[in-house]
């Protein structure tokens, strides 16, 4: 075999071949911007949305005393960067239901009578119920809470209370960890998984469902056809809603028995939820394939939708932690407000009434991507 020799190159047909390819390039502007933003939204996400440090998670502080000492550690806890007081309980079922409901990853409890057994030195206790689920999240900011408690009450324990500065503390922190005690980390990825696979085969079955027409050929015939476009989306999206109906009872049934995750939520709950997320997806892959112009394209922009959809939904870091624009984006997308949906039902037996505060997002979603869907087919039929 010989090897091709470069004096016989035609350097004028590789410079013709080389401005064919830049034209073609310029034409092709969908593909050529994913290739550029593709890397400025990697550097952007992972530089700075992306925290592996928790901080400022969601607190929610149940007060049964109201003295200097109590006043002392909840300014402490403000001050902090670790915990972000969102409210102040009056009630225990006040408290109870927004760390079920994902409002807050930890209920801190002071009970009555704190600061007169403090001073008589029967080591009374601060109570901590944490949002277990996620067990990285909760790990870190217990610990802190710990710390911020020891610094509150040093300056208080001065002067004729400088005895209770001695030993070990004259308090007892308890930590009950709610929803996932033992801290298994399958429990909060396995479920979630769900989200993530739908996600990425809804959206990109659905997103070459006319790209695909058109690169055959047979869009011109389905165009002839007095068929709405309505009923096209209809159409060809409900053929894989029961595809997507056999994937979520493959992951169930695996999470069930081989992960041994429980479902102690309502079923109906996640059924709606899980029909309206499917659906919500099969919309948005949908709208690609009116966006793209080849099958190449439409598989990049899934691409581009998913990566965001990974790293700002609360999978794989925690959502509260995030900064602000970032958790706003992470609002928009669907998979953000499932996920928060199934991990409720299964771990925290969540009922519909539960999930009402992520359900009507992602039924919102589904209706905004679904109309845009069809104005954008609309426009291509004339």
């Amino acid at each position: 075999m010989n090897l091709p020799n470069l004096l016989d190159l035609s350097w004028a047909r590789v410079f013709a071949v080389f401005l064919k390819e830049l034209v073609q390039m310029r034409r092709d502007r969908p593909t050529f911007a994913i290739m550029i933003m593709m890397p400025v939204m990697q550097l952007v996400l992972f530089g700075y949305a992306i925290n592996t440090d928790p901080r400022y998670l969601p607190a929610v502080v149940e007060m049964r005393e109201d003295g200097p000492m109590t006043r002392a550690f909840l300014a402490s806890l403000r001050a902090s960067t670790f915990v972000d007081i969102v409210a102040v309980a009056r009630t225990a079922d006040e408290g109870e239901a927004m760390l079920r409901s994902g409002e807050a990853n930890f209920l801190i409890s002071i009970p009555e009578g704190f600061e007169r057994r403090l001073v008589r030195g029967e080591r009374p206790q601060i109570l901590i119920a944490a949002d277990a689920s996620d067990p990285v999240a909760a790990g870190g900011a217990l610990g802190a809470i710990e710390r911020v408690a020891q610094s509150a009450f040093a300056p208080e324990f001065e002067g004729s209370l400088s005895y209770l500065a001695q030993g070990p503390p004259p308090y007892e922190i308890v930590v009950h960890r709610r929803y996932n005690p033992a801290g298994v980390t399958a429990f909060n990825i396995v479920p979630a998984l769900l989200g993530v696979i739908l996600t990425m085969t809804m959206v990109m079955i659905t997103s070459i469902a006319l790209t695909r027409e058109t690169e055959r050929g047979t869009m011109e015939n389905l165009l002839a056809t007095p068929v709405r476009p309505l009923e096209v989306m209809i159409g060809k999206t409900t053929p894989y809603v029961f595809v997507g109906a056999i994937q979520v009872a493959i992951v169930l049934i695996v999470a069930t028995l081989l992960f041994r995750i429980p479902f102690t939520g309502s079923f109906l709950a996640f059924l709606i939820a899980v029909t309206l997320f499917i659906l919500a997806n099969l919309m948005l892959g949908y709208l690609i394939s009116t966006v793209a112009r080849t099958q190449m394209q439409a598989m990049q922009m899934t691409f581009f939708i998913f990566l965001p959809s990974i790293l700002l939904s609360g999978f794989m870091f925690p959502f509260a932690a995030m900064p602000a624009w970032a958790q706003a984006i992470g609002e928009a997308l669907p998979i953000t407000h499932f996920l928060r949906i199934v991990r409720e039902v299964v771990l925290k037996e969540a009922g519909l009434a539960d999930i009402a505060g992520d359900l009507w997002p992602l039924a919102l979603i589904l209706v905004v991507l679904a109309t845009l869907a069809l104005l954008r087919f609309r426009r291509t039929l004339d």
